[in-house]
């Protein structure tokens, strides 16, 4: 009797020890599976998913799809996910190598623009051709902050899919062009200091050093290292934030 108490015991903990051994295969399967997607995402270049490329957005699926069934399932091999993924990455950067190369093949892989407004008329055939309602057309020009369709000179379909809005010459935003002003040179503003730590690159592109952005945080009765961010811009003119203190 104590012998089967004792397997019976023995059969719980093996059970245990399997189902602990597969969650953390499947753990270092999903870490494994997650970081070499990320690196192929960041190897495609830094696209917004509504800028995608039909082939772009194609492959963003299949790779997703591909990396799923083996972070799942263990009996199927790893390989069998990153190989394929690695094989859609060269896929990309083929197809990317080419629509740099070829302008036929651009069009043929990503298409052409459309206009749907040209010199303030709506073009029907092309609203048919593109499967585009008026109401989907108006809700893009609004999101574009024109809300009449008559202030509207071009719009032009990307190939995208976004929707590029031209407004009519007497309904643009005035800028300094149209008064002869010439605003001055404001450039970029800098980090110079992040969470308390220092961009010293950032410093050599303004020519200057730590003393100087020492010498312009103490202005603000702190130092570099308790400051939350510090930033310049191109009149350098400085921003500055104290961290919180604990």
């Amino acid at each position: 009797m104590n012998n089967l108490i004792i397997k019976a015991k023995n059969n719980k903990k093996l059970k245990i020890c399997e189902r602990c051994k597969k969650m953390l295969i499947t753990f270092i399967r999903a870490i494994i599976l997650y970081t070499i997607v990320l690196i192929v995402m960041r190897l495609m270049g830094k696209r917004e998913i509504g800028q995608l490329q039909p082939f772009e957005l194609a492959i963003s699926i299949l790779i997703a799809d591909l990396a799923s069934i083996p972070m799942a399932e263990l009996g199927i091999p790893i390989s069998n996910g990153i190989i394929p993924i690695l094989g859609l990455l060269s896929m990309h950067l083929v197809i990317s190598l080419l629509n740099m190369k070829s302008i036929k093949f651009r069009e043929i892989m990503c298409g052409k623009p459309s206009l749907l407004i040209y010199r303030g008329k709506i073009d029907e055939k092309v609203l048919k051709k593109e499967r585009f309602t008026i109401n989907e057309l108006e809700e893009r020009i609004r999101s574009n902050n024109i809300y009449d369709l008559g202030d509207v000179e071009y719009a032009i379909l990307e190939t995208s899919g976004q929707v590029t809005v031209i407004p009519k010459p007497n309904k643009r935003n005035t800028i300094p062009e149209d008064f002869n002003i010439e605003p001055e040179y404001e450039g970029i503003a800098y980090d110079l200091v992040i969470d308390g730590i220092v961009m010293y690159d950032n410093l050599k592109k303004i020519g200057k050093d730590y003393k100087w952005l020492e010498k312009e945080v103490k202005k603000f009765k702190i130092t570099p290292e308790e400051a939350l961010v510090v930033t310049v811009n191109g009149k350098y003119q400085v921003y500055c934030q104290a961290k919180n203190k604990r």
